[in-house]
């Protein structure tokens, strides 16, 4: 008889492959025949009478299933004279007069009976659990720890995966350079371990995790101590596993004081399985798994499971670490790019908060910046680069750097936006992502740019697809700022628009971008609504908690980073600004130097009178010279004193080299000289040149007491005024 039933000679196989099985006929009559090989060699010459009977006492013990073969285990006598365990199957063939098999009445019917030592079925049962195991475990490796990025995550899944199924505790150790994104040890290199992740299962409920885990032995962010050196673990530090079974020979082996070895071993444990954590042939860590509570050891099958596990699971932690690398090399680049987080200039006091994006987004192209402009002004700056990852982050910087080039023009809020749109346009083409040596495209990244005047209280606001910012005057509502925005950098073909609004002293400016207010789960409008209240809510707190407390209320979905800031404004007042307008006539340089010495001993700063005199003179007479009427004629104190001189001419005024011989040219080099810094901006007509002193007088060369500086420049360009 073979397993499909029919009749044969030979071993009869077990349904199940690797396992031989007897098989024997039952007659009706009491005796057994058409015995198989493999059953003579199990029963010998035993009493067939004695067999048959003890196989139709088991048979009646137990209930036929539906098809009526009948299943159980039976101690039979042996050919070794001892009983053994069977496991039988046996299935009902004819009655003894010929009719209808009768299932219920073995004693009248004959039995193809199939005989297996119980033990051979319970190592083969044993060897398909454990393959169903490996099975299970290799397949939850592969779809729980190479889903995410991040590193402890990553080792934390590890550790309860094969906590119960595989041990009872279990350590994940990684080496300190892996934590930091860094390139892994080389085997035979000395590896520090820190433990970054435990398991531990709870006898009592069953339940897997960190509770359990014995309080003396060395537990998360703690340091291992690497023990190459010990002959018994020496393996570990080739690359290869290490099964202990003695926990004797361990502590011996270790050589610590008992108080250390509990630090490292569990005070019941009694076997122990440490497998190196290896990728790409190099060291990551090393897990370690002990058995406290099951009784059976480890032994090499439970070895090798668990390597072919960790060798998985290696994969995947290695991503992570390398993921790691790139995502802290990005957020350093980032957070390189943007300015202080608290920034104070004559015009606003700012505070900025950045988040990069969690888990597999990591960093992006969001960022702001605060711009020290011309005249006491400031620049807000704000966008967003499409993407993720470090090419993001290296378009944000160049953008970043095109807006502070640009900025430095002294440009409209729109003429910057629509330069910048040009720039996108010449400078980022289309780029091949599979080319690591094209071009960084910035197309399709939105940008707003504000720029407030302290002395007007005024704010020029120009947006290329970027959502407008939130405005809370004093005692009003916070509202957000009326601007249709353009369209985003890089499209072309479209004009950009802005939008002036009056700030006064004290209103509050919050420039964001989207992954701020936008969420999958919650609608547009009630997250805007929810912007609105945070800013409402805490507008009054100190500057640098604002922007956390509105993270912290409207709980941004973190798949996008976040990019924000607020803006605090102050004004110039009327009395630190003197204004003229005069003509164009050489008589009124005069005029103007008498009116700017004035001014400035109504100030208190007759020290900058002489250097302040020489400028003024200079940028007027180049204006009635060269530009016409009207000229106008401003100063501003604040922490710098602020003079400028403005036009109808367009003409960019250039510093230039005079010859030895030549009668002029000297005057913005003069200028450059007695200032610490100056430059000019276009107006809607015409210029206005500006320069700037310190108060305090460290940026100028002359003071009341000692004009010896300003008579000795004067005399070696021989001027006369």
């Amino acid at each position: 008889m073979n397993s499909s039933g029919r009749t044969g000679s030979g071993t009869v196989p077990f349904p199940v492959g690797g396992i031989e099985s007897a098989a024997v006929v039952l007659h009706a009559g009491g005796r057994t025949h058409l015995w198989t090989p493999t059953a003579r060699r199990f029963f010998g010459e035993t009493d067939g009478g004695v067999l048959a009977g003890k196989l139709r006492r088991a048979l009646a013990a137990v209930r036929p299933d539906a098809a009526g073969i009948r299943h159980g285990n039976a101690a039979l006598p042996t050919a070794s004279g001892e009983p053994a365990e069977f496991r039988f199957t046996a299935q009902p063939l004819r009655p003894a007069a010929g009719g209808a098999a009768v299932p219920d009445r073995p004693d009248e019917s004959d039995w193809l009976v199939l005989l297996v030592p119980t033990r051979e079925v319970v190592a083969w049962e044993d060897a398909r659990d454990r393959g169903a195991r490996y099975a299970r475990l290799s397949h939850a490796a592969a779809l729980e720890i190479g889903t995410t990025l991040d590193l402890v995550e990553s080792t934390q899944r590890l550790a309860r995966l094969i906590v119960p199924e595989l041990t009872d505790l279990a350590a994940v150790d990684l080496s300190e350079p892996v934590l930091h994104g860094e390139e892994p040890s080389r085997p035979e290199a000395d590896i520090r371990l820190r433990r970054v992740a435990v398991a531990a299962a709870d006898p009592s409920s069953g339940a897997v995790g960190t509770e359990a885990w014995p309080a003396d032995v060395l537990g998360v962010g703690q340091l291992l101590p690497w023990l190459p050196h010990i002959p018994l673990l020496r393996p570990v530090g080739e690359g290869s596993a290490v099964v202990v079974s003695d926990m004797r020979r361990l502590r011996d082996a270790l050589a610590m004081t008992p108080a250390r070895s509990r630090t490292l071993i569990p005070h019941e444990a009694h076997s122990l399985i440490v497998i190196p954590l290896l990728a790409r042939g190099r060291i990551l860590g090393a897990v370690t798994a002990w058995r406290v509570h099951t009784e059976a050891d480890f032994d090499d099958a439970d070895a090798e499971m668990l390597a072919e596990i960790t060798s998985r699971a290696a994969i995947g932690v290695d991503n992570a670490r390398r993921y790691t690398r790139e995502h802290r090399t990005a957020v350093a680049l980032q957070r390189s790019l943007l300015p202080r987080p608290v920034l104070r200039t004559p015009a606003a006091d700012t505070a900025g908060t950045y988040l990069p994006a969690e888990g597999e987004a990591g960093v992006g192209g969001d960022w702001f910046d605060v711009l020290a402009l011309s005249s006491l002004r400031t620049g807000f700056v704000v966008g967003d680069v499409v993407g993720h990852g470090l090419g993001a982050t290296a378009a944000m910087g160049r953008l970043r750097t095109a807006v502070q080039t640009l900025a430095d023009l002294d440009l409209e809020p729109v003429e910057l936006i629509s330069h910048l749109d040009d720039l996108v346009l010449s400078y980022w083409p289309d780029h091949d992502p599979g080319d690591p040596t094209s071009e960084l495209a910035a197309e399709g990244a939105t940008f707003l740019y504000a720029v407030y005047d302290p002395v007007v209280r005024r704010c020029a606001i120009a947006s290329a697809g970027h959502p407008p910012p939130l405005v809370a005057l004093p005692g009003r509502e916070p509202e957000f700022v009326e601007l249709t925005p353009g369209p985003p950098l890089g499209v072309g073909g479209m004009p950009f628009g802005s939008v002036d609004i009056d700030l006064p002293d004290g209103s509050l400016l919050a420039f964001h971008t989207d992954g701020l207010t936008v969420r999958r789960d919650i609608d547009a409008g009630v997250q805007l609504a929810r912007f609105r209240e945070a800013v409402a809510r805490h507008r009054d707190s100190p500057l640098i908690d604002i922007g956390p407390e509105i993270v912290s209320a409207l709980e941004p979905s973190r798949d996008d980073d976040v990019a924000l800031l607020i803006a605090r404004t102050r004004s110039v007042g009327t009395a630190a600004v003197a204004e003229w307008e005069l003509a164009a006539n050489p008589s009124e340089v005069g005029r103007a130097r008498e009116l700017t010495t004035r001014q400035l001993a109504a100030w208190g700063l007759e020290d900058l009178a002489f250097s302040t005199e020489l400028v003024v003179s200079e940028l007027v007479t180049n204006a009635v010279r060269y530009a016409g009427g009207p000229i106008g004629l401003r100063l501003i104190r604040d922490q710098i004193l602020v003079c400028e001189v403005s036009d109808p001419s367009n003409t960019q005024p250039r510093l230039r080299r005079s010859m030895a011989t030549d009668e002029g040219g000297r005057g913005l080099f003069l200028v450059a000289q007695l200032t610490s810094r100056w430059g000019s901006r276009y107006r809607r007509s015409g210029k206005t040149i500006w320069t700037e002193q310190g108060i305090q007088g460290t940026h100028n060369l002359g003071a009341s007491a000692d004009l010896t500086g300003e008579q000795e420049l004067l005399d070696a360009f021989d001027v006369e005024w």
